[in-house]
Formats: C-alpha cells, structure tokens, sequence
C-alpha cells in the first residue's frame, strides 16, 4: 500500500478516484463526485458521500463503503465542468457512473480519463 493510500481494515473495502481531462492533458478540478454503495447485484444503491475534485483532479474525503458492500458506484457530474471549459459548451456526456465490485480488505482507485466526446476508466493502484 502506497503512503497516499488510505489504511483499510479486513472488514471493509476503501475507493478512491481522480478526474484527468485529456483533451486539455490536465486534472479536472471541480468536479462533483457521489459515492453509493450497495450489498447484493440487486440491492438499492445508497449515496454514502461526496466530494469535488481538486486542483490535482483528485477527490479528498470520500467516505468508505459501509462493511458488507459488495458494489460501489461513483457518479461524476461532469457537465458543468465541460461548460467551464474552453469549448464552453454542453457536455456530450454531462454525468459519468461508474459501477465496480470491491471486496472487504482492498483498496479500490478508480480514475475517469475524459474528453468532450468520450471517457475511459479503470481500476488503478
């Protein structure tokens, strides 16, 4: 585990996540983030916390996922972000979710590569 990474116990899992604009080759600041978990494939997601990214694209003080979560989803809002730049105009994609697995015990970094007319994510270290 990496000094940055935060401490997780056996019983529950930790996310985290950073926005990278790749049309602009810079971090995405201000992007607002909600974390929602849920136990079970068909269990009810429930919005757990929020966060806006920073001036280095990441989010600060996202909460873990309470114990027996089995799927986290971030949702990025990203729409007013596209506004503020300099194409200044509306988002093609004006949110991004993103639904993952995480297991008890793990860190989970999920990023968001964006562009005006596309994004990528993964599961990152």
């Amino acid at each position: 585990m990496s000094a940055t990474a935060p401490a997780v116990s056996a019983a529950s899992a930790s996310v985290s996540t950073h926005v990278l604009d790749t049309a602009t080759g810079r971090p995405a600041e201000g992007v607002a983030v909600e974390l929602s978990a849920r136990s079970g494939a068909d269990g009810t997601w429930t919005a757990f916390g929020t966060s806006v990214t920073d001036a280095d694209g990441r989010c600060r003080g996202l909460p873990p996922p309470p114990r027996g979560t089995t799927h986290v989803r971030l949702r990025f809002d990203v729409g007013p972000y596209a506004a503020r730049g300099t194409a200044g105009r509306e988002a093609f994609f004006p949110e991004v979710a993103v639904a993952f697995a995480v297991a008890p015990g793990e860190h989970h970094h999920v990023p968001l590569l964006l562009s005006p007319f596309g994004y990528s994510v993964y599961r990152g270290s």
